[in-house]
């Protein structure tokens, strides 16, 4: 039985990876702080008794565990929490990631590394593809992300030319779907809970700008597919069916049902204008694309909400 490790499982898109892994009859290790994550999350693996739960911060050593794979979740991923203690998020991105490549030099163990469409910025090419470079604001209130990330990929980068250290990288497009929290902060998150409180659904701007949408069982099923591949990548991993946020709002009430309507406020400074992934290259090497569509993945995540 393979063991492997994953970091921040017990934020959103963490717990549904280990469910799968755990449904492939693996070993998991489960390392997470709770600063963003959940044991509500991860309650149905307690009692499993191929999962281990370490509350633990990546930003010190990490035990020193066997594993063959180590899964890297561990960030806050959403702008209100990133922004919270900005120098916290950028120790967790690159402190983090030196203990993780300790321990995957110390086991021999391939690191997956979840980065981010984020390190794109406010993207000059549309849509965005892996060669693209970006361009982000490196002193703004997002850069403790965006940076954070992009500053990893460089270090996995260089250990894996220089070391050896067996790595794959994704960059992940906004993912919604069951097991996001409440006060999320996330658009869709947003939405949700707004539309089901009868409450108006705030948007940025005028909502003209657009996002990619992909639903957390897609992601994941991405995630699991360059487990086994031999390619450092990176890889693009999102929906890249298009949409404008103030269409999302209106979806979002007309399958709620709700009596909200839609509000409007500033620009947060630097929030990108556009986004939307070339998946070009997951398609060809990974074998894989975007199953499920919009409007069946609102479904599924406002069930959720609804409980």
């Amino acid at each position: 039985m393979s063991k492997v490790l994953v970091t921040g499982g017990a934020g959103f898109i963490g717990s549904h990876l280990i469910k799968q892994l755990l449904n492939k009859g693996k070993f998991v290790y489960c390392i997470d702080n709770l600063s963003t994550g959940h044991l509500s999350n991860i309650k149905n693996y307690i009692d499993n008794p191929n999962f281990e739960f370490i509350n633990h911060d990546i930003v010190n050593p990490i035990p020193q565990i066997e594993v063959d794979y180590i899964y890297n979740l561990a960030c806050p991923a959403s702008p209100i929490h990133y922004q919270m203690d900005p120098i916290k998020t950028m120790k967790t991105s690159v402190l983090g990631i030196y203990n993780i490549i300790d321990l995957a030099l110390l086991c021999n163990a391939k690191i997956i590394f979840s980065s981010t469409s984020e390190i794109y910025g406010n993207p000059l090419e549309h849509p965005q593809s892996e060669s693209y470079w970006g361009n982000v604001n490196p002193i703004g209130p997002r850069s403790c992300y965006d940076e954070g990330k992009r500053c990893a990929e460089t270090i996995l980068s260089d250990f894996n030319k220089f070391q050896n250290v067996d790595v794959s990288i994704i960059r992940i497009f906004n993912t919604y779907g069951p097991n996001m929290m409440i006060g999320d902060g996330r658009v869709v998150s947003n939405f949700i809970v707004s539309a089901l409180k009868n409450e108006n659904l705030t948007v940025n701007g005028n909502g003209i700008q657009t996002r990619s949408f992909c639903y957390v069982d897609d992601t994941v099923n991405a995630i699991l597919n360059i487990t086994e591949k031999n390619n450092f990548g990176p890889f693009n991993i999102g929906n890249p069916n298009e949409i404008c946020i103030k269409d999302l709002a209106d979806i979002i009430i007309d399958l709620t049902k709700s009596s909200s309507k839609i509000s409007f406020t500033d620009m947060p400074e630097d929030d990108p204008l556009k986004r939307k992934p070339d998946i070009s290259k997951a398609k060809q090497i990974l074998n894989w694309e975007p199953t499920i569509n919009l409007h069946e993945g609102l479904k599924k995540t406002i069930s959720f909400f609804s409980k």
